[in-house]
């Protein structure tokens, strides 16, 4: 399998980019900053250095083709303001969907956010920083846009959306459904149940799939081949 990952110089990306490429997968490491190129090849990756906010889809497009699937990872990251948590975490993640159909990739796995719900019909929540909410937003209009071209059949779309990240080592057991109570999961079981997703997906194209992850007692691979044969990659 061959894997484009955008924002790949993340803790999530990194933790991916090594679990494909030590299996023998072919990953291309999407970063904006020329300083992260030597960590991405360092964890097997090709990196291209692409500006998602300042590139066009034919460019963007050039650095994904051959793929098999793209994953969009990447995040306006912490002390940035709310106008970037649009540039970065919604318009990026629609520029990357609009790349891969010009580059002919079908499949796109989406790392969105636990909570976004909170914002549907723009609803504001008690008690959360404008910056936050603004991501919460930027996240759920690109979930938005990514299923409705799942909807319509122009992509292969899964939105998965992780519960608090932490750092710890990995436990290889989750809590993957449509809808989960809020919890937290390694990033590292992240990594694994991206791997797995992408596995499926390429087994079985899904029109549309979103999932919620925590920590929990399940197999990371039973729980995404429990998931799939659930849904036969319907949409939700």
């Amino acid at each position: 399998m061959h894997v484009a990952i955008a924002g790949a110089h993340g803790k999530v990306a990194r933790l991916l980019t090594r679990l494909l490429t030590e299996r023998g997968d072919e990953v291309t490491g999407l970063v904006r900053d020329p300083g992260h190129v030597a960590d991405v090849t360092a964890d097997g990756a090709r990196a291209v250095v692409v500006d998602l906010e300042a590139a066009g889809a034919a460019e963007v497009a050039g650095a994904v083709r051959g793929a098999d699937a793209v994953v969009f990872a990447a995040g306006a990251g912490p002390g940035s303001g709310a106008a970037r948590k649009d540039t970065v975490d919604r318009a990026a993640a629609v520029l990357l969907a609009d790349a891969a159909e010009l580059a002919g990739v079908r499949g796109y796995l989406l790392v969105s956010s636990f909570g976004v719900d909170a914002v549907r019909g723009g609803a504001t929540p008690e008690g959360v920083d404008e910056v936050f909410v603004a991501y919460l937003r930027a996240k759920l209009a690109a979930e938005e846009e990514l299923l409705a071209r799942a909807a319509s059949g122009r992509l292969h779309v899964t939105v998965l959306r992780p519960g608090g990240l932490t750092d710890e080592p990995p436990t290889g057991r989750v809590h993957l459904e449509r809808s989960v109570e809020r919890g937290s999961v390694p990033r590292a079981d992240v990594a694994a149940v991206c791997v797995e997703l992408l596995d499926a997906a390429a087994s079985v194209p899904v029109g549309g799939r979103l999932l919620e992850l925590v920590g929990g007692e399940e197999p990371a691979g039973d729980a995404v081949a429990r998931v799939a044969a659930h849904d036969g990659g319907a949409a939700g």
